[in-house]
């Protein structure tokens, strides 16, 4: 068993990539990392699957797009017959963005983009995002696995580190003082990160065609947040589509924040309208949940319903805890049955959340939490 400097134990990773070029970046990448240790590399699934069986590796990074048996069928055999945390190596392309999404489906836990470019500031980004996503991967949730809780668990604090610098919402969208709000039609805000795509789908699937307006920000690439939106629309009973500026907000419509801009919601007397902003990152991310939160604490209030899934990191705990105090009604998914308890966790922790739920009770609960919020009331 591979241990580091420090005595721990390492997380043993196996790369499977058709590229050469690529497993030896992967491999320099992820060996550059004292808690992880590269057992291997393969160059189609038939040696994956060899090496799997000999090595035992903690987590697999598995491209997408391979010759033979292609990653997706090999990831499909795979969760059936020894589930595991994998990690999607993927394309910036609209094929690329579907099948990674598939694949997230088939229970993938998070998928990192091949660089484009391959500049010293781009790799030191990359190598953080990469490094990052394994780790988290190696202390997942797996769904269908019969084994123990895996031996690493990460603190409701940890995220992807960069050498840019970290912005809060007040770069978007300053903080103000809560303020007396008539009472108006009930919006449902949604936040989430790692295992999110499998998430909301769940949420989104149990959702009725008239049910309240559902505004999202999930850290996403803009690549993936088209073709996640189509996917989520042509499964679930409600509209859903990417947020467009100046969009009115209606009731049955899900409207998902591109994955290059910020989503926040307005309000315009008593109806809701959407802005998208080019702003900075916030806590890192485009969108940014912190964001999202924030203008729906101003612009709802005791007219929100607040949710945070499963997400590595702290984004949207802050700003969630915003809307509580605004008024708003916020729940969480629970630890057990999230794929990453990062966010959700750091929410619960600041006291931002009322109740956690497990996945499969979340919707039902938005929908009671809607009736009670949309209950006529005096403006306070």
């Amino acid at each position: 068993m591979a241990i580091n400097a420090t005595g721990d134990e390492r997380i043993r990773v196996l790369v499977v990539d058709d590229s050469a070029f690529i497993r030896r970046l992967m491999t320099d990448i992820l060996s550059s990392d004292t808690e992880l240790e590269v057992v291997g590399s393969a160059a189609d699934a038939f040696q994956a699957r060899d090496m799997i069986k000999s090595l035992n590796p903690d987590v697999l990074t598995l491209d997408v797009e391979m010759p033979g048996m292609d990653g997706i069928q090999f990831l499909s055999n795979l969760m059936r017959l020894r589930p595991m945390p994998v990690v999607m190596c993927s394309t910036l392309t609209e094929h690329g963005a579907d099948v990674t999404l598939e694949a997230l489906e088939l229970g993938a836990i998070d998928f990192v983009q091949k660089p484009m470019a391959f500049n010293n500031a781009v790799l030191a980004e990359y190598k953080a995002e990469v490094t990052a996503k394994v780790k988290s991967a190696a202390s997942a949730t797996i769904r269908g696995r019969s084994s123990p809780a895996p031996r690493r668990r990460l603190a409701a604090s940890a995220e992807i580190p960069t050498v840019a610098e970290k912005h809060t919402a007040d770069v978007i969208l300053p903080k103000v003082a809560a303020r007396p709000m008539a009472p108006t039609e009930v919006v449902v805000a949604l936040g989430a990160s790692t295992g999110g795509t499998e998430a909301i789908r769940h949420v989104l699937c149990e959702m009725p065609a008239d049910a309240p307006a559902i505004v999202i920000a999930q850290h996403i690439p803009k690549a993936f947040s088209g073709p996640f939106a189509k996917r989520m629309d042509q499964c679930c009973a409600m509209a859903v589509a990417e947020a467009v500026d100046g969009e009115p907000v209606a009731r049955g419509h899900v409207y998902i924040a591109p994955g290059d801009r910020h989503l926040l919601l307005v309000r315009e007397g008593g109806r809701y309208r959407l802005r998208l902003s080019d702003g900075p990152p916030v806590q890192r991310h485009k969108p940014s949940v912190d964001v999202l939160f924030r203008s729906v604490a101003q612009a709802a209030g005791p007219n929100a319903v607040g949710v945070m899934l499963t997400g590595m990191g702290r984004d949207g705990a802050e700003c969630m805890k915003e809307m509580r105090e605004a008024g708003a009604t916020n729940i969480a998914q629970d630890e057990a049955t999230s794929v990453v308890w990062g966010m959700p966790g750091a929410a619960y922790e600041v006291g931002a959340v009322h109740a956690l739920h497990p996945l499969e009770q979340i919707a039902a609960r938005i929908l009671q939490l809607a009736e009670v919020q949309g209950r006529p009331r005096r403006a306070s």
